[in-house]
């Protein structure tokens, strides 16, 4: 396994459609891998390959607070949404960034798992919106993108001011 490195905002391979994966097989299951030790590492509660510049549509997820129940998540698509809730989000694509998104309460989500099973999964709460999150990272789309324009353009400011800082410092 590998730490992978995560794009940030508002790098422009963050708004490109992943493609569907095609065959589930060693390489998928490698990559999931690499996703899941790269999640951890960063202290994400989910990771989509496009974040990792892979345009495979495959989302890693673990909202438990023993970080050891992984959800994989191959070619999901929403099937049902329900309701409407506020939350708090924040993404590993827009670091130090937290602000409030509307999301569906509740989904039904089908999916293929690492061992090619479809899955249907419905969920609520804290896992609904990290879903409806990463597949909105596989569609080309970002949680700063539901904000209004002038938030959007203070973060992309602030972003790009730490980045030159970092950059400053590396070069020192």
């Amino acid at each position: 396994m590998s730490i992978l490195n995560i794009l940030q905002h508002p790098d422009d391979r963050l708004h490109i459609p992943a493609k569907p994966v095609a065959h589930v097989g060693e390489v998928i299951r490698q990559l999931v891998a690499d996703m899941a030790e790269t999640m951890y590492s960063a202290s994400g509660i989910g990771l989509a390959a496009t974040q990792v510049n892979v345009s495979e549509r495959v989302i890693v997820i673990d909202i438990s607070d023993a970080r050891d129940d992984l959800l994989v998540l191959i070619n999901p698509e929403i099937q049902l949404k329900e309701g409407k809730v506020l939350f708090e989000e924040g993404c590993l694509s827009v670091p130090g960034v937290y602000d409030q998104v509307e999301r569906s309460e509740r989904i039904m989500v089908q999916a293929l798992n690492t061992k090619d099973e479809l899955i249907n999964i419905e969920a609520t709460g804290l896992l609904s919106v990290c879903i409806q999150h990463e597949i909105d990272h596989l569609d080309g789309k970002i949680f700063v993108e539901y904000l209004s324009r002038l938030k959007q353009d203070r973060i992309i400011k602030k972003l790009r001011k730490n980045q030159r800082g970092l950059d400053q410092r590396e070069a020192t």
